[in-house]
C-alpha cells in the first residue's frame, strides 16, 4: 500500500490516520500508567478508554460532513456541540471501566460523577475534530492546486499546437504554390516528385505530437525531407551545408523547430535573388547548452525593419513556442551575418533516453 493509493482512496486514508491516532493515544496513556505506577487492572481501563473512544468518534466523520462550507461560526458551533455531546458518552463508559477494573469507585461518587472529566475528553475530541477538518482542508487546498495546475498545462498544450499548426497551412499554401508555378512551367515530373515528398513530409508532421520533443537526428531528418522539397523548387539556386556535433544528435527539441525559420530565409533570402543562395544549419552543444544556427547569405534586413515584422509569421511562432515550452531558459538570437542573417537558438541541453 503506497501513500498515493491512500490519497486516491479517501475512505481508506481516514481509517488509516483514525486507527494511526487512536493508536497513538492508547501508547501514551499506557506509558503514563507505567510511570504513575496504575495498577496492572487500570491496562484494561486504558483498552476499555481507547476502543470506546475509536468507536464514538469515527461517526463525528458523518457528523462533520454537512457542516464543510458552512460559515466559521456555525461550523465552530458544530463541532463544539458534537465534541462535547461525544465526550459525554466516551467519559461514561471510562468511568464505568474503571469501576469494574480497578475498584468500587461509583459507589462514593454521586450520579453526576459518570460525566466526571469530560471537559478533559472534550478537549482531545475537539482536537481529533481539528486535526480533521486540517486534513480534509489540506486535501481540498490540493486538488484545487492539482487542478490549476493541470488547467495551466492544457491552456500550455493548446497555445503550442495552436502555434504549431498554424505553421502547417503557412507552408502547406507557398509549397502547393510552388508545385503550381512547376506545372505551369511545364516541370510536370518534378512537380510529381513534390507532391509525394509533400505527402511523405506532411504524414512525418501529423506523427509528431507538438507537445512531446524529438532528438535532433529526427529533427534533421524531417528537415531533410523538407527541404528535399524546396530543392525540387530551387534547384541548383539552392546551396545547403551542414555542421552538426554528433552530440547534439541526441539531444531533445521541440519539433519542426527550424523549419519556419528556414522557411523564412527561403522565401526572404534566397527565392528573391536570380542566383538563389546558401543556407546553413548549425548544431553544437557544450552539454549544458545546445545551440542551433539558421544562416543565410541573402541581403538582410532593411534598416528600422524588426524580424518579426519582415520575415512573417513564422519567427513569431517561433519565439512563442519556444516562451511557452522553456519560459526564460531560452533565446532566440537574431545577428547580423554581413551578408545574411543569422539566427541563433539556445535551449538547455536534453538528451534522449536510449531504450
Amino acid at each position: 500500500m503506497t501513500l498515493d493509493d491512500l490519497r486516491s482512496n479517501r475512505n481508506l486514508l481516514f481509517w488509516a490516520l483514525h486507527t494511526l491516532g487512536w493508536s497513538a493515544y492508547l501508547i501514551a496513556q499506557y506509558l503514563g500508567a507505567l510511570l504513575y505506577e496504575k495498577p496492572t487492572s487500570y491496562i484494561k481501563v486504558i483498552l476499555a478508554a481507547a476502543a470506546s473512544g475509536f468507536l464514538l468518534s469515527a461517526p463525528l466523520r458523518y457528523v462533520y460532513r454537512p457542516l464543510w462550507g458552512r460559515r466559521p461560526p456555525v461550523i465552530f458551533a458544530g463541532v463544539l456541540l458534537s465534541a462535547w455531546l461525544t465526550a459525554l458518552v466516551w467519559r461514561v463508559i471510562i468511568n464505568l471501566s474503571y469501576g469494574h477494573f480497578v475498584g468500587d469507585w461509583m459507589e462514593t461518587e454521586p450520579w453526576y460523577g459518570y460525566f466526571s472529566g469530560a471537559l478533559g475528553s472534550t478537549y482531545l475530541l475537539l482536537c481529533w475534530s481539528g486535526l480533521y477538518f486540517g486534513i480534509k482542508y489540506y486535501e481540498t487546498l490540493q486538488n484545487q492546486r492539482e487542478a490549476a495546475l493541470e488547467a495551466s498545462a492544457l491552456a500550455q498544450e493548446a497555445q503550442v499546437k495552436m502555434l504549431r499548426y498554424q505553421l502547417n497551412p503557412h507552408f502547406l499554401f507557398n509549397t502547393l504554390n510552388a508545385i503550381s508555378t512547376l506545372i505551369l512551367d511545364g516541370q510536370g515530373k518534378v512537380a510529381n516528385q513534390a507532391v509525394g515528398r509533400l505527402s511523405e513530409f506532411l504524414r512525418h508532421t501529423l506523427d509528431q505530437d507538438p507537445m512531446k520533443k524529438v532528438t535532433l537526428r529526427d529533427e534533421l531528418h524531417a528537415l531533410d525531407l523538407y527541404l528535399g522539397i524546396e530543392k525540387l523548387r530551387f534547384g541548383d539556386r539552392l546551396r545547403l551545408e551542414f555542421d552538426v556535433d554528433e552530440a547534439a544528435q541526441t539531444a531533445l527539441v521541440p519539433s519542426l523547430i527550424l523549419q519556419p525559420l528556414i522557411e523564412n530565409a527561403l522565401k526572404h533570402a534566397i527565392g528573391p535573388r536570380e542566383e538563389g543562395g546558401r543556407l546553413r544549419i548549425e548544431a553544437h552543444t557544450d552539454q549544458r547548452v545546445l545551440r542551433l544556427v539558421v544562416q543565410d547569405d541573402g541581403p538582410g534586413l532593411p534598416v528600422g525593419v524588426n524580424l518579426g515584422e519582415g520575415r512573417g509569421v513564422g519567427f513569431r511562432n517561433t519565439r512563442e513556442r519556444l516562451a511557452v515550452l522553456y519560459g526564460e531558459h531560452q533565446k532566440l538570437a537574431v545577428r547580423f551575418a554581413r551578408p545574411g542573417l543569422r539566427l541563433e537558438i539556445e535551449l538547455p541541453f536534453e538528451r534522449a533516453v536510449q531504450p
